[in-house]
């Protein structure tokens, strides 16, 4: 009834009798306390085990802004800049405004482009406060890895020698070849292709495929010129851009004032020059699915209301702009049971108060059709429609707003009269639509805001899973960025504010390639 048991205490072994009711208490008590600390460990070894073996993060696969973020002293001692005596920054929002100022020295009169760095360093300055190390990255991130600067000579329909301005800035190849839109228009210059390039680095680094940031174009305006004209200017652009883009290097897409025309010109040109147009079956500057950024921003927006317990059905929403992506929306639109009300264009606006059906914008589209019409023809067509009534498109009552014109064609004042008018959301379908100052407005007011950073991801995600894209597919990889997106925006104390989260989990997977690449 007896068992002989050896203990050891202190290096000395000790030989006890104990009874087996006592041997078999004393070891159930040890498996408990055993199985206890298995499941329940001490805070100490939690905090151990958590710096060992840290859970993956969904946006960089390792101890990212869903872990406490390890601060080196040995980064946040070293100067930021080296000019006139170094310079160190104590907190992620002096960092930020050292970033800032750095912009500001080098290229202030590029405005556009110091708009874009202003308003997402003030958003990565939490990151900063986190991992200095950031900081440094921002700073090499802010400088592209390549600008080009070309003539593009072409004739016009009377004979004259013309000349345009082409460009094309490559930015960041860190997580993948090139890739970025082409912009055609008088707006067009060096300031806004390099703040458009900036802002796509996020853009494309958010969706998570592996591809880099790209942005070209021209001072060229398309829409009062000939198709003759127009084929013309776009082979003399491509006969010098061939230099630079390509399969497996950079990915030309279609962007402001570039259509199916224009790219189907761009590449017959590229492919008299070249013999290889395609990489592992994926069509190379291919002019099809056109309508799947217009989706895409739908989906955001759906994905937004969804956050207030809402949906699309029945909701009013004006447009701006007329162009691919304008109509795009508004047939995404007309899906889900939404009204459109409005679309403009330079002449004015049409705004049809009982709503644009199919049939509607199947005779708006064939009038755009034409290269250079306007859309005061559409009034002959409808006995409903009112143009340039009211005087201002921001007085037509709505609860959507999807600018899809001009850049900033949304300032502060213009987001005044939606929210007057009870709008709850503007979702951006156009590159830089909503000024700096309307950001701040809509926070204020308490509309939501859908940012182009994000919004205008549909062609990154047709360009990643092939042409004929489902429309289930589409809705998934919306859900998946835009939960992405919100995440890091909670993360950081930042809960709805989508620009911040967008240029956080863009920023995130940049730097973390970047750092691995070293200086480079």
């Amino acid at each position: 009834d007896h068992l002989v048991a050896s203990i050891t205490l202190d290096n000395s072994t000790e030989t006890l009798m104990i009874s087996r009711s006592s041997y078999a208490l004393a070891s159930r008590a040890l498996a408990a306390r055993s199985a206890a600390a298995t499941t329940l460990p001490p805070r100490c070894s939690r905090r151990s085990m958590s710096s060992q073996s840290p859970k993956k993060h969904l946006v960089t696969h390792e101890e990212g802004v869903h872990q406490t973020m390890q601060l080196s002293k040995s980064w946040r001692n070293k100067p930021l800049f080296r000019r006139q005596g170094d310079v160190r920054f104590k907190s992620g929002l002096e960092a930020s405004r050292l970033l800032i100022a750095e912009a500001n020295r080098r290229d202030a009169h590029e405005v556009e482009y110091i708009e874009s760095v202003t308003a997402t360093m003030e958003c990565l300055s939490p990151l900063f406060d986190r991992n200095p190390r950031y900081a440094f990255v921002a700073k090499q991130l802010m400088e592209p890895e390549r600008f080009v600067q070309f003539r593009v000579p072409w004739v016009d329909d009377a004979g004259t020698h013309r000349l345009a301005r082409g460009f094309r800035i490559q930015y960041s190849s860190s997580l993948g070849p090139y890739e970025g839109p082409l912009h055609l228009g008088p707006h067009v210059n060096g300031g806004l292709i390099k703040a458009l390039g900036f802002d796509n680095v996020f853009s494309n680094a958010l969706t998570g495929y592996d591809v880099g940031s790209s942005v070209g174009g021209s001072d060229f305006n398309p829409f009062d010129k000939s198709e003759a004209e127009v084929q013309r200017f776009c082979q003399s652009y491509m006969t010098e851009l061939v230099k630079y883009v390509g399969p497996d290097v950079d990915h030309p897409t279609m962007g402001m004032g570039v259509g199916e025309k224009e790219m189907g010109y761009l590449f017959g040109q590229y492919k008299r020059i070249n013999v290889k147009s395609t990489s592992s079956s994926v069509p190379f500057m291919t002019k099809k699915d056109s309508h799947v950024p217009g989706h895409a921003t739908v989906l955001f927006a759906k994905e937004m209301l969804k956050e207030k317990n809402q949906s699309l059905m029945g909701k009013r929403c004006l447009i701006l702009g007329s162009g691919k992506n304008a109509r795009a929306v508004a047939s995404k639109l007309l899906e889900y049971g939404a009204v459109p009300l409005t679309f403009s264009d330079e002449s004015g606006h049409v705004y049809e108060p009982g709503g644009i059906d199919e049939s509607k914008l199947r005779t708006i589209s064939n009038i755009k059709a034409d290269r250079g019409a306007m859309l005061g023809r559409y009034v002959i067509s409808s006995t409903t429609a009112k143009f340039n009534e009211p005087g201002s498109v921001f007085d037509v009552p709505c609860d959507l707003c999807f600018p899809c014109g001009p850049i900033k064609c949304v300032d502060d004042e213009a987001v005044t009269k939606l929210a007057d008018n009870g709008c709850v959301g503007v979702v951006e379908g156009g590159h830089k639509n909503v000024t700096i100052g309307a950001r701040r407005a809509l926070k204020g007011r308490g509309v939501m805001y859908g940012p182009h950073v994000v919004t205008l991801t549909g062609c990154n995600i047709v360009h990643a899973h092939g042409h004929d894209l489902p429309g289930e597919t589409l809705e998934e990889e919306v859900r998946r960025i835009y939960n992405d997106v919100k995440s890091a925006a909670t993360e950081f104390n930042a809960r709805g504010d989508l620009f911040a989260g967008g240029s956080m989990v863009g920023f995130l997977r940049v730097a973390n390639a970047m750092l691995a690449h070293g200086a480079v």
